[in-house]
C-alpha cells in the first residue's frame, strides 16, 4: 500500500475505471517507452501492491501495526519529500500541510492502521478482498453528493457486498479456526475510511505536483501514526529483541517496493498508457495477493473464498465500468477526485 504501503496519485485513470487520485498534476515528457518497458511496469504494480498485503502480514507477526505503519508512511514520506524539493517542486503552504495532515490521517491511520491490525487476525488474501470493496464504498459515498444511482451501479453494489457476506462466512477460508468477524469487519472499514479520505481530499486545494502531495500526505499520517501508537500501548507490547528478521525485511520491502518504486513506476504508467489498461490493478491485485497468501504463507483457500473473490471482482467492474467512476487503491494516495457516480 503506498498501500496496504506510501501513497497516491493523481492517476487520471479515466476511461472507465479508475479514481483519480490526487490534485492536478504537471505532465512530463518522457521518450517512448519499449513494449518491455511497459511490461515491467505493469508487472511491478501487479506483483508488488499484490504482495503488500502479505507484507503487512509478516511485518505485523513482530512489530505492532501501527508503529510499523507509522515508520513505513513517514519514511517513504519524507524520503520523496526531499526528492521532490530538490527536484524544484514549490514549497507547500501551511493551509496545504493543514490538508494533508487530515486526509494522511483518514488514509494511513484510519485505513492502513486498520488494516495492519486487522491482518494480525485474518489471512492477507482474505484482507486484501475486502479492501478490494474500496470502489464500492467510493459510489456510495459519492452518491450523496452527485445523485442517485443507476440501476447497473445498484446491481454492482448489490453483488459486491453479495460476495462479501459470502466471504465472510463461517466456512469462508479453511484454515481449520473459525473467522475474526471483528478482524474482518475492520478489513471493510479500511476500505471505508480510504474511500472517505479520497472523497474529502477531492474538495481541498493540495499541492499540483501529484508526488509532492502524496509525500506531504505520507508524513503526516505516518507521524500520525507514531503519534497514537503509544496512546494505543504499543511500546508495552513491543518487544525488541523478539523482532524477526522475516518482519524487518517485509517492512523494508513496503518502505522500498510498496511504496516508494512501485509509487513511482505507477505515475510514470499513467503518462505513457491509457486509463483503462492501468486501471486493471484493481482486479489483479486481489488476485495475487490471494495467490501469494496461498503459495507462501500456507493460506488454504476453499470453493467458497474462490467463489466470493469472482463475485467482489465483477462487482467492481460493474462499478467503475460505467465510465464515471473511477477505482481507488488503498496503498497509494494520492487522492481522489470522484467523477459523476450519478445514473447511467
Amino acid at each position: 500500500m503506498l498501500t496496504d504501503h506510501p501513497s497516491q496519485i493523481r492517476a487520471a485513470l479515466r476511461s472507465g475505471s479508475v479514481i483519480e487520485i490526487g490534485a492536478p498534476s504537471r505532465r512530463e515528457e518522457f521518450a517512448p517507452p519499449s513494449r518491455w518497458q511497459i511490461v515491467l511496469g505493469f508487472a511491478a504494480i501487479y506483483l508488488i501492491w499484490g504482495s503488500t498485503y502479505l507484507g503487512i502480514r509478516y511485518a505485523v507477526e513482530s512489530i505492532p501495526p501501527l508503529l510499523m505503519m507509522g515508520i513505513r508512511h513517514f519514511t517513504a514520506g519524507l524520503l520523496v519529500f526531499v526528492w521532490t524539493r530538490r527536484r524544484g517542486d514549490t514549497a507547500p503552504t501551511r493551509l496545504q500541510w493543514g490538508y494533508a495532515t487530515v486526509t494522511g490521517a483518514l488514509l494511513f491511520l484510519g485505513s492502513h492502521g486498520t488494516i495492519a491490525w486487522a491482518e494480525q487476525r485474518i489471512p492477507s488474501g482474505l484482507a486484501a478482498l475486502l479492501c478490494a470493496t474500496l470502489p464500492l464504498w467510493t459510489v456510495l459515498l459519492a452518491s450523496r453528493a452527485e445523485g442517485k444511482l443507476g440501476a447497473k451501479v445498484w446491481t454492482g453494489l448489490l453483488l459486491g457486498f453479495g460476495g462479501v457476506a459470502l466471504l465472510i462466512g463461517p466456512d469462508a477460508i479453511s484454515s481449520g479456526r473459525r473467522l475474526d468477524l471483528v478482524a474482518a469487519g475492520a478489513g471493510l472499514a479500511s476500505a471505508f475510511l480510504w474511500a472517505a479520505g479520497t472523497i474529502y481530499s477531492q474538495r481541498v486545494k493540495l499541492p499540483a505536483s501529484t508526488v509532492l502531495s502524496a509525500s506531504m500526505q505520507m508524513i503526516a499520517g505516518g507521524a500520525s501514526l507514531l503519534i497514537v501508537s503509544p496512546i494505543a500501548g504499543e511500546p508495552s507490547a513491543l518487544n525488541v529483541a523478539a523482532i524477526t528478521e522475516k518482519s524487518v525485511f517485509a517492512l523494508v520491502y513496503l518502505i522500498v517496493f510498496g511504496s516508494i518504486i512501485a509509487f513511482t513506476v505507477f505515475t510514470w504508467l499513467v503518462t505513457v498508457s491509457s486509463s483503462s489498461q492501468v486501471s486493471t490493478y484493481a482486479y489483479v491485485n486481489p488476485v495475487v495477493a490471494v495467490f501469494l497468501g496461498w503459495a507462501l504463507a500456507d493460506e488454504r483457500i476453499g470453493a467458497r473464498t474462490i467463489a466470493a473473490t469472482v463475485i467482489i471482482l465483477a462487482s467492481v467492474a460493474l462499478v467503475s465500468g460505467r465510465g464515471k467512476v473511477q477505482v481507488a487503491r488503498p496503498e497509494i494516495k494520492e487522492m481522489a477526485e470522484v467523477s459523476e457516480a450519478a445514473g447511467d
